[in-house]
């Protein structure tokens, strides 16, 4: 099979493009710019473009299949010509969907918690030697890619995101997947410059739950009460099984599941809720609660999910992917619910376009109030990129309701104030999907004053 990526260089891109390649596949590719590490791991196997840029010349009339991917535009040259010589176009989930049609399909959705509900059940089924294939959104630990596609494999477990297909097909990516087990892990509005209304982001899990396989399962949080209702009343003919938090402890800043006393690595009412979504699936799959309970022991996390930076005597240094409301909210809660003798520094940098729309900022109203000191931090280069208008500290302390909260502009700036305040029994969070301007995370959390 002969098959050419146009923006091979994407996140999800780069890793389907290695594991065709590791399935024996003949892969080729073209990016205009490709940022690391997708250059050095698509360089690793020798699938890395030799120029940067759109060449029509790469798309010949024996290519099996093109997969676009989104940073490609609807008149890029070489999807042009694609069409001109009417190949196969796939965006990159239709294509997964094309080499595991025969296999059992678990699509994990929702608007929060799905990397890290993903990575639980990999982590079990790979605990377990079990054979599968799998695509996630972070880089786990003992896997050497985020996506795996092999021809024996007989289950694969995606990451379902909501986010649009490709350029030319404007369907949500977890639509095309038609899943056997679906999880839904809650919903909270995201992605508003696709979805401008919370009705119709809503209805895009109306029809995920409708793109589930004939008799297949339906595994949903039943705390979630907007995703509790839409599940009540969907026609699906899909068994509908809810989960909530499992009874549980937290002793010395340890959570145990109970009645079990099973310690682990992950803490906070979200990520209990993911675990139990986890093994929910894995019940469906073969595993025991109590084999599922052995393994999950060992789980550290999803990369930039809770991630421990620096521990130094009574401070933790937490880094974070939270960016939406929903999220931001919780894993403030977490830390601040599993260290409750200590204060709690939150720093948030809002980068997403969703975060960034003044329209939509009111949504973050109160999720800081849990904090001791809230501070939201905004690259001012981010809206000269995305030509957004730039908000004032007013207009954010506003919008978060909150008039002690801290803002800044400024990378350096930022680090300076948080180099100065004394952390002495007070943890750390830094949320963000972005890269705080470049500061060095793991550095400055080794500087802090303790």
């Amino acid at each position: 099979m002969r098959i050419h990526f146009i923006a091979i260089g994407g996140s999800a891109m780069h890793n389907l493009a290695i594991a065709l390649h590791k399935k024996g596949f003949q892969v080729t590719g073209s990016d205009d710019v490709i940022f690391e590490p997708s250059s050095s791991r698509l360089a690793r196997y020798g699938i890395l473009p030799e120029h940067m840029g759109w060449d029509e010349a790469h798309i010949t009339a024996d290519l099996d299949a093109v997969i676009l991917g989104m940073h490609a535009f609807a008149d890029n040259p070489e999807l042009l010509k694609a069409k001109a010589l009417g190949l196969k176009i796939y965006s990159y989930p239709e294509y997964i969907y094309e080499q595991t049609k025969n296999k059992l399909r678990v699509v994990i959705g929702g608007s929060h918690g799905k990397t890290t509900i993903t990575s639980m059940i990999l982590h079990v089924l790979n605990y377990y030697k079990r054979d599968f294939d799998y695509l996630v959104g972070a880089q786990l630990e003992g896997f050497d890619t985020m996506v795996k596609v092999t021809e024996g494999a007989p289950l694969i477990v995606i990451e379902g995101d909501e986010y649009l297909a490709s350029t030319i097909d404007r369907r949500p990516k977890f639509h095309l997947y038609k899943a056997n087990i679906a999880v839904i892990s809650g919903i909270a509005w995201d992605h508003i410059n696709v979805f401008p209304t919370f009705e119709e982001y809503i209805q895009q899990f109306d029809l995920f739950i409708n793109t589930i396989e004939p008799k297949g399962k339906l595994i949903f949080c039943q705390k979630d009460k907007i995703l509790s209702d839409l599940v009540s009343k969907s026609a699906t003919d899909a068994e509908k099984i809810g989960y909530d938090i499992p009874p549980h402890k937290v002793v010395d800043g340890i959570t145990y599941i109970l009645p079990e006393n099973t310690p682990l690595n992950v803490f906070g009412d979200h990520n209990l809720m993911n675990l139990n979504a986890a093994r929910l699936v894995c019940e469906q799959l073969g595993i025991s609660s109590d084999e599922f309970y052995q393994a999950i022991s060992s789980f550290k996390g999803a990369a930039r999910r809770l991630e421990l930076l620096h521990k130094q005597n009574n401070t933790n240094v937490y880094k974070d992917f939270a960016h939406s409301p929903s999220k931001l909210k919780a894993t403030i809660e977490a830390v601040k619910s599993q260290f409750e003798g200590r204060n709690l520094v939150a720093c948030i940098e809002l980068h997403t376009f969703s975060s960034l729309n003044k329209a939509f900022l009111a949504q973050y109203e109160g999720t800081m109030d849990e904090a001791d000191l809230a501070i939201v931090y905004i690259d001012e280069q981010t809206f000269r990129h995305k030509k957004m208008e730039p908000f004032t500290s007013l207009d954010v302390q506003t919008a978060f309701k909150n008039s002690n909260l801290q803002f800044f502009n400024d990378a350096m700036t930022l680090k300076l104030y948080l180099s100065n305040i004394n952390f002495k029994n007070t943890n750390l969070l830094l949320m963000s999907s972005g890269n705080f301007g470049g500061i060095d995370l793991v550095k400055l959390a080794r500087e802090l004053n303790t």
